[in-house]
């Protein structure tokens, strides 16, 4: 007995050190799940955009609107950049007109020497689940060393959001790409170890069809997992949508990351023959993704080289147009350059999906 577990254990253990893309690639896994993880999530968030204004007619600078104004544009924090970055607007609505359109994260009203009352407005874009209370917090901290007595009045433009309906938000684009990934590419390399798509060869088919039925067939099964999801959330969470144009979007935006995600596949599948390597490379991309994609922590709180990489995710303009949509109720003039953004790399990757499967059939 002992001499054929020695027998199994030593044709197991050959079998993986045979292999070496898989040996590297069980190695790379654990170190960057500490440098991804590391830094993407409780990093000290800085540069926070905020917008501030004294209300009604332009009246002469209180005291306490350019004093405050000041201290808050200079908030240290040790051994890094300061946490605000604060914008002076002429006017209230010019201020809020920024905050509905994602410029700033924060509007701060200073009352003017004419109000009636002496409380400070705070409006917080309380789709986000932490920054609001980075804001509180430094405006009451600078009211405190300024000596003011200021109430101040906080108001959740978009109403009281909790964390796990932003999280929710995120888990949608990972149902697109874990679905399109695990399932759709691991069914192709099935069927190339089946000698399936060899067969296609002498269908009378054309290559192109076959790639663009493998794609479209791929999209739906990424298209209904992003819906399902998307249906969950509303259940659990307690979502709204506000109209039928939002939900409409929202199906939009589903579909064209399911397109762009399926043809990533596609050409990630054909360059690999075995399972263990497409998984082991999948997991490692996926890992990259979504924890750079802004789902769990804010992207601003990412160190800087983190951040480039979110200018190349898909996932990160995924999620940045649904939460638009869902949690904020905005339109294409908000979200626009997050679907161009997805229109691009869909129309890149499905290009590049044709290409490489192609070759595989050749």
């Amino acid at each position: 007995m002992i001499r054929g577990a020695v027998a199994i254990f030593t044709r197991d253990f050959k079998k993986f050190l045979s292999n070496p893309f898989v040996v590297v690639m069980t190695l790379m896994m654990p170190i960057m799940y500490l440098v991804i993880f590391g830094n993407a999530f409780g990093g000290t968030i800085s540069h926070i955009p905020v917008a501030v204004v004294q209300e009604g007619p332009p009246y002469n600078d209180t005291p306490l609107f350019t004093s405050a104004t000041y201290a808050l544009n200079h908030i240290p924090q040790t051994d890094y950049p300061k946490l605000l970055d604060v914008t002076i607007y002429s006017d209230e609505i010019t201020a809020k007109h920024a905050l509905d359109k994602g410029l700033v994260s924060a509007v701060i009203v200073f009352p003017s020497e004419a109000s009636s009352d002496h409380t400070i407005r705070l409006y917080v874009d309380s789709s986000d689940s932490i920054i609001p209370a980075l804001v509180e917090s430094a405006l009451n901290s600078v009211l405190a060393k300024l000596a003011a007595n200021n109430p101040v009045a906080i108001n959740n433009i978009y109403g009281d959001i909790k964390y796990i309906q932003f999280f929710g938000v995120g888990v949608i684009m990972m149902a697109i790409f874990t679905s399109t990934m695990f399932g759709g590419g691991i069914a192709l390399i099935k069927d190339r170890e089946a000698g399936i798509h060899e067969g296609y060869l002498v269908t009378p088919v054309q290559r192109t069809s076959i790639i663009a039925g493998i794609i479209s067939s791929g999209t739906i099964r990424a298209f209904i997992a992003g819906f399902t999801i998307f249906i969950i959330d509303i259940l659990l969470t307690g979502i709204v949508i506000q109209s039928f144009a939002d939900f409409l979007l929202v199906m939009l935006v589903i579909l064209i990351a399911c397109v762009g995600v399926t043809s990533l596949v596609v050409s990630f599948a054909s360059r690999f023959s075995a399972q263990q390597e497409y998984a082991s490379t999948v997991a490692f991309l996926n890992l990259i993704l979504f924890m750079t994609s802004g789902a769990f922590y804010p992207v601003i709180g990412m160190p800087g080289w983190l951040r480039w990489i979110t200018v190349i995710n898909p996932e990160y303009y995924g999620v940045d147009a649904l939460r638009g949509i869902i949690l904020r109720g905005q339109g294409l003039d908000v979200i626009g350059m997050d679907l161009v953004a997805l229109l691009i790399f869909s129309g890149a990757m499905f290009i590049l999906g044709i290409v490489t499967y192609r070759r595989t059939l050749e």
